[in-house]
């Protein structure tokens, strides 16, 4: 749902990562061992409010921001898998997961470092280049190889 706080919300196609035990300071080495499995993320984004915030927080946490899924799969090929991200059929994104700024084990290791992780929390890795604009009516699908394919459809949220 676009909030009538907005007036540009975009899309971020990006795989998931599920944590399965809990995890405090884990190696990259040892990263993988707390992993459940991996997911689809839209990480819908309020861009200009994250703009004009400062922080991301209300930008990304309204209801409805952040779909997830299909399901839950626990062997993804992150080394030859790829991501695509498509508005109304048309292509938008399009990167291979082995080509990911950070690592899926670095990911990890590093937000373990931080705060201890929970079976359960999910852990977005970022979108590859190509994010947009979505409007009333708009599609978006994201599709991950091994995956399957995560599809939204984009409404106005009702006037208060």
């Amino acid at each position: 749902m676009l909030p009538p706080e907005s007036d540009q919300v975009e899309f971020e196609g990006e795989l998931a990562i599920v944590i399965g035990r809990v995890a405090r300071r884990v190696s990259e080495a040892e990263a993988a061992s707390v992993v459940f499995g991996y997911t689809i993320a839209n990480d819908v984004t309020a861009r200009d409010l994250q703009r004009s915030d400062g922080q991301w927080t209300r930008a990304k946490g309204f209801d409805t921001f952040c779909p997830l899924g299909p399901v839950i799969e626990t062997d993804v090929d992150l080394e030859g898998g790829e991501l695509t991200t498509s508005v109304n059929g048309t292509r938008r994104q399009h990167g291979r997961l082995a080509d990911m700024v950070h690592p899926v084990s670095k990911v990890i290791a590093y937000a373990s470092n931080v705060f201890t992780l929970l079976p359960g929390d999910v852990i977005l890795t970022g979108t590859p280049a190509g994010v947009g604009r979505i409007v009333d009516g708009d599609s978006v699908d994201v599709t991950v190889s091994g995956l399957g394919s995560l599809v939204n459809p984009v409404r106005s949220a009702p006037a208060r």
